[in-house]
C-alpha cells in the first residue's frame, strides 16, 4: 500500500469515527426529546459535509443535519455538548411548532434549556482560521488594517461585489494571497 492510499484510509477511518460519534450524540438528543414530549420524531440524515465558519446547520425541510468536521476535531467536547443539541433543537422546534417560529426564538430556547439542559447560545466561539481558510488578504482605509477573506468572498469581489470595512467604511482592495492558508 502506498503512502497516499494509507493517508486516504486513515482520513476515511477518522471521518467515519467522528460521524459515528456525532450520530450517537444526535440519537441521545432525540431520546431526551421523546422522553420529554412523549412523542416520537423522525431521525435526520447526519453528515460532516459543512465547511467554513459554521459549526452546524439544520436543514429543516430536508430533515438533515450538517456538521463541520474541522471544527468538530478541533473542539470535540464542546462541539458534541453544544453544537449537536443546538442543531437538533432547530429540527425539533420546527417539527413541533411549524414554520412561523424564529430560528433562535423562545421555542428553540425552551428545547435547549428544558430538554437538553444546555445554555441556548446562538453562535459558537471556535477558532475558524483553519476551517474557513481565509487566505485572501484585502486592505481598507484603516491604518495598517488587513482583512482576511474566504475564497467565496474573494470570488464575489472578482465578479464586481464590493465589501466595506465596518470600522472606516472604505471599500476593501485586494493585496495578496496567503498561500499557507489557501493550500489544500
Amino acid at each position: 500500500m502506498d503512502r497516499q492510499q494509507l493517508l486516504f484510509d486513515n482520513s476515511h477511518d477518522r471521518r467515519a469515527s467522528w460521524l459515528s460519534r456525532v450520530r450517537s450524540e444526535v440519537l441521545q438528543c432525540y431520546a431526551l426529546a421523546e422522553t420529554f414530549y412523549l412523542k416520537s420524531f423522525p431521525r435526520p440524515e447526519v453528515t460532516l459535509s459543512l465547511r467554513g465558519r459554521s459549526a452546524g446547520v439544520a436543514e429543516l425541510q430536508k430533515n438533515r443535519l450538517r456538521f463541520n468536521l474541522v471544527l468538530l476535531e478541533e473542539n470535540h467536547q464542546e462541539f458534541l455538548a453544544q453544537v449537536v443539541p443546538h442543531e437538533v433543537a432547530h429540527l425539533l422546534a420546527w417539527q413541533l411548532h411549524g414554520r412561523s417560529i424564529r430560528p433562535h426564538g423562545k421555542e428553540w430556547q425552551q428545547i435547549m434549556q428544558q430538554v437538553f439542559c444546555v445554555q441556548p447560545d446562538t453562535t459558537h466561539r471556535f477558532d475558524v482560521s483553519r476551517s474557513a481558510r481565509q487566505g485572501y488578504i484585502y486592505q481598507c482605509g484603516c491604518e495598517a488594517k488587513e482583512h482576511a477573506l474566504t475564497v467565496r468572498r474573494h470570488n464575489k469581489i472578482q465578479r464586481g461585489q464590493q465589501y466595506i470595512c465596518q470600522r472606516c467604511r472604505s471599500t476593501l482592495s485586494f493585496l495578496y494571497v496567503d498561500e499557507s492558508v489557501t493550500r489544500t
